[in-house]
């Protein structure tokens, strides 16, 4: 017996009228029902694997969810720290991002005219 049954109830006696008869007959069919109930559910397999396949979509569509959150959270602090490094308390562009484009700049004309220059 597992623990989800419940323990059978003994049988009328001897002496039992038509009352416990028919209440011990109707019990038994309920248990029997319930029982046909549970074993029809063991046995639909297509059926547990649309459940199965339910909860399995519903599990990934939770997890991509929770996952474009956090995506979207982390570019927002880039984008915010980036925004920072570039710009001053008022918002406008700190003076050393132009220079030091600059400087990116010629350094990559001088490397460009000492490639050149090897190659002729």
């Amino acid at each position: 017996m597992t623990a989800d049954q419940t323990p059978l109830s003994p049988e009328p006696g001897p002496d039992a009228g038509i009352d416990d008869i028919q209440a011990d007959i109707e019990h038994t069919r309920k248990e029997l029902g319930e029982t046909f109930e549970a074993l029809s559910a063991k046995a639909d397999v297509k059926g547990r694997a649309k459940k199965k396949a339910a909860d399995t979509r519903d599990s990934i569509t939770e997890k991509a969810s929770e996952t474009k959150n956090v995506v979207v959270e982390k570019a927002h602090a880039a984008q915010s720290a980036a925004r920072d490094a570039v710009t001053d308390n008022t918002g406008s562009v700190k003076p050393r991002v132009p220079i030091a484009a600059l400087i990116a700049a010629v350094a990559v004309l001088v490397v460009s005219l000492v490639v050149w220059r090897r190659r002729r």
